[in-house]
């Protein structure tokens, strides 16, 4: 029930009544959610009955009221009970009744779970979660500092078992890398987050592997690929990096097949820092006409271009480009669709912008495996609203070795003539 309202427009515990009403609608959708789900459960096995001829699955009342923490607050709610007669004949166990909506163990929605990282990343520890939070939620059930405790030793088992798992049966066709630095406590001041992001034959997108390294040597990124490799990871087809030496030099003795594509965002960030501001605006509009380009020959005419226009000034910045052509270019000899995707280590960049936001106002959080874990737990969050590559039917193509000239699959190609 609804309580009384004061004067200021406050309940009697301290609470104002839209947030009354809004926790009263959550626990009665979940009370009726909670119904439907169970009525179901049984109507689907009213013809299971007994020698007698009662059904063996029956409402049994209701369990204990428990609180359960949403992100609309804190609600209690009565979960109906289910008295299952039947017989497992395989283990000669009872069967029982799980609710899909309000599992046993839940105390709190998977949202509120969600945010603790964030918060703990953001600076708050674990004796200040539950002033923050009773004052947003209602109630701190279920967020006692110790509570919050476990959940962070839980989060760097989920990453030890994450780095630990077997990659045989996934295939990353394409892979993005970078050395992230975050202002997070790790074992050395100049270390930073090594991770990888690739794209499996479907064309969804998966983080693959996350540890510190550091300043991105190349014995911290052959560790964490040979580290891959051990665990069954194929070698990609394409990888897209930042072009930083120690990455190249690690994927050249792990997985020398591999195709390499530099990222043409760090590219042109390096070569405007080498320029002067006046400068500026006319060679990022020449560095983008190079990796917008229709295809592959426009692109190396672009770069003689970019070349004729700034070799007499700044011929250091025109070598950078034109020794990494190559690298630079590779991406056209992919799908069109998946250039936008494949030209940049972008989809490591916006995912960590948010991360950086939220550790930027704290110094760490606490130790080197606990700072990992957050992260780990951060980009976790995250994936799950990363979206495809473009035409991922085709990312399987590529994969088999198709051929692709100006993007376009090439079905059957020309034969040269004798």
């Amino acid at each position: 029930m609804l309580s009384l309202v004061n004067d200021d427009g406050t309940t009697a515990n301290g609470s104002s009544l839209i947030d009354e009403i809004v926790r009263e609608g959550a626990r009665r959708m979940l009370a009726a959610a909670l119904e439907a789900e169970v009525n179901t459960y049984i109507a689907e096995l009213a013809d299971q009955r007994d020698e007698t001829g009662r059904r063996l699955v029956v409402r049994n009342g209701y369990h204990q009221p428990r609180k359960v923490t949403t992100a609309a607050g804190v609600v209690e709610v009565k979960a109906p009970r289910v008295n299952d007669k039947r017989v497992d004949k395989a283990t000669g166990e009872r069967k029982r009744f799980s609710s899909a909506i309000l599992p046993p163990w839940c105390r709190k929605s998977p949202k509120i779970s969600e945010v603790l990282p964030l918060l703990y990343l953001h600076g708050l520890s674990s004796g200040d979660f539950i002033p923050a939070l009773e004052q947003f939620l209602g109630s701190s059930a279920g967020l006692s500092p110790a509570t919050v405790t476990r959940l962070t030793q839980q989060w760097q088992a989920d990453h030890t078992a994450f780095m630990d798992r077997n990659l045989s049966e996934m295939d990353y066709v394409y892979v993005w890398a970078d050395g992230i630095h975050l202002n997070v406590r790790l074992e050395e001041a100049k270390a930073c987050v090594l991770v990888l992001i690739g794209v499996r034959a479907d064309g969804s997108k998966e983080l693959v592997a996350l540890k510190d390294g550091y300043r991105e040597s190349a014995e911290s990124w052959a560790d964490l690929m040979r580290d891959c490799a051990r665990r069954g990871m194929r070698a990609p087809v394409l990888a897209v990096g930042d072009g930083a030496l120690g990455f190249w030099q690690a994927l050249g003795e792990v997985f020398p097949e591999t195709r390499e594509q530099g990222c043409w965002v760090h590219k042109t960030a390096n070569v405007l820092d080498s320029m002067p501001k006046s400068a500026q605006p006319g060679a990022k509009k020449a560095i983008q006409d190079i990796y917008n380009a229709e295809d592959r020959d426009h692109a190396e005419a672009a770069i003689k271009t970019f070349a004729k226009l700034y070799s007499a000034k700044f011929p250091k910045v025109v070598k950078t480009i034109t020794d990494d052509q190559d690298q630079l270019l590779a991406f056209y000899n992919f799908p069109a669709e998946h250039w936008i995707h494949l030209r940049t280590t972008n989809p490591i960049e916006s995912t960590f912008s948010t991360v950086r936001l939220r550790t930027k106002v704290t110094r760490g959080a606490g130790s080197r495996t606990a700072a990992l874990a957050m992260v780990f737990k951060l980009v976790e969050s995250a994936q799950q609203r990363w979206r495809a590559v473009n035409a991922p039917h085709l990312v399987a193509l590529v994969r088999a070795g198709a051929r692709f000239e100006g993007g376009r699959l090439i079905e059957r190609p020309t034969e040269r003539a004798a």
